[in-house]
């Protein structure tokens, strides 16, 4: 059993958990990621890891409630446990110590970010980020990032924070101003990922997605996240989550996140769940 040391509510619809899981906490990486069951009957739910502590032997996740598996683990309380909390899987990010970097989150994806940015931030890298989400309450970890980031620039629907549209105006307006970046590392839904891409690769700028958002079993099993790489076929969840974005074919990505859409949609409404 794992135990649940904090939880913590960010917004409506995102909520933080730290779990006490020291084999875990011992040796995961930026970028990896943990299986988990909110109880003896549920679901197998992956979820990247969006910080941990080795000393304290804690692992931090970040998850959005979106159906009956994240609403399971929602009811969970400080000092409750987690039956089953896997890991760490998937293969750590290749982090470079480049001269500069730009993350980019959007939503949720701001979280398997934050490891990834603070990392390079050790590691003596200057880094730039742009956070993204509906509105100013959809933006998570700003003050975390603000630690850590020479410049952190936000975009919000609303433009109840930072710039009045998407992060990819922001990313636009800092190109169009000299801005140079080595690499570029974006994490949020695919729609944003691919928009990313389509301004990054014309100009030939490395970048670096995650593709977790298509992860289902988490072990390569299932074939729910096969993805077509430079032309070869990869699965998100051993191969990855992070790949090299400009030769990920995003359409393929999208149109196998949506292949289920109306029995996810109805086994939600079924289960109580948005």
């Amino acid at each position: 059993m794992y135990k649940i040391l904090k939880k913590e509510k960010l917004n409506e619809a995102v909520e933080l958990m730290v779990v006490h899981a020291p084999f875990v906490a011992r040796s995961c990486q930026p970028g990896q990621f943990i299986i988990l069951r909110a109880d003896e009957k549920g679901e197998r739910i992956p979820l990247t890891i969006a910080d941990y502590d080795r000393e304290k032997e804690t692992v931090t996740i970040i998850y959005q409630i979106v159906g009956y598996s994240t609403q399971l683990l929602s009811s969970k309380q400080e000092g409750d446990t987690i039956p089953d909390f896997v890991g760490p899987l998937g293969k750590p990010s290749d982090l470079k110590k480049h001269k500069r970097v730009l993350g980019i989150g959007g939503g949720v994806g701001a979280a398997p970010l934050y490891p990834q940015i603070r990392k390079l931030h050790e590691m003596g890298v200057a880094v730039d980020v742009i956070l993204g989400g509906r509105s100013k309450e959809f933006i998570i970890l700003d003050k975390e990032f603000e630690a850590i980031c020479d410049k952190v620039y936000y975009a919000t629907d609303d433009g109840t924070k930072g710039k009045k549209g998407f992060v990819t105006d922001v990313l636009n307006e800092l190109l169009n101003e000299g801005k140079e970046y080595d690499e570029i590392i974006a994490i949020g839904p695919l729609v944003m990922m691919k928009a990313v891409v389509g301004i990054t690769k014309p100009k030939n700028i490395k970048t670096a997605v995650s593709l977790n958002p298509i992860m289902i079993d988490g072990t390569g099993m299932c074939g729910g996240c096969r993805v077509t790489v430079g032309g070869e076929t990869k699965f998100a969840c051993v191969d990855g989550p992070d790949f090299d974005g400009l030769l990920v074919d995003f359409d393929e990505c999208m149109r196998r996140q949506g292949m289920y859409k109306e029995e996810e949609h109805s086994c939600r409404i079924g289960l109580g769940g948005k």
